[in-house]
């Protein structure tokens, strides 16, 4: 199975919509502040096609768009090292394609534009009962660091 990484047109949109709800579907019963039932976005895709500061990658087999992540450049707070770092996010590997290093080629494309960007560091969030997720990421160098945690008021 041959295996393109490119970078994401305006004309993958609708493909790249459907992902991101099926990323949610996945990612509602792991988090209880999410609207359950209400049609939610984390954010607009085309944003991260159009922006300067992001680059929007998908993976190709056999013309199929089969995967996606973004890299964004976020600002560091002003007592880290560096002054800003990358951040990863939206990825997705279709069900059937999975565990087949889809997800590394991605990362790699993100990592390279990063590196012609000046970034030192890499960051993302994961879902902590996500273990295959956190394992694939550990895979390709990332290491836990900060656990957030979340308590509810009654």
């Amino acid at each position: 199975m041959e295996v393109k990484i490119r970078k994401a047109r305006i004309s993958d949109l609708s493909v790249l919509e459907d992902f991101l709800q099926q990323l949610i579907a996945v990612e509602r019963p792991m988090d209880e502040s999410l609207e359950q039932e209400k049609f939610i976005k984390y954010y607009e895709v085309s944003e991260f096609i159009k922006s300067e500061h992001a680059e929007l990658y998908v993976a190709i087999s056999n013309k199929e768009i089969v995967g996606s992540g973004y890299g964004l450049i976020r600002k560091n707070k002003s007592h880290f090292s560096h002054e800003f770092h990358g951040y990863v996010g939206f990825m997705f590997v279709k069900k059937e394609f999975r565990g087949k290093g889809i997800g590394k080629l991605i990362l790699n494309s993100i990592f390279d534009w990063f590196r012609t960007r000046d970034i030192k560091e890499t960051r993302l969030q994961v879902y902590h009962e996500n273990p295959s997720a956190i394992r694939a990421y550990e895979k390709v160098g990332f290491k836990k660091n900060l656990i957030e945690m979340l308590h509810y008021l009654d």
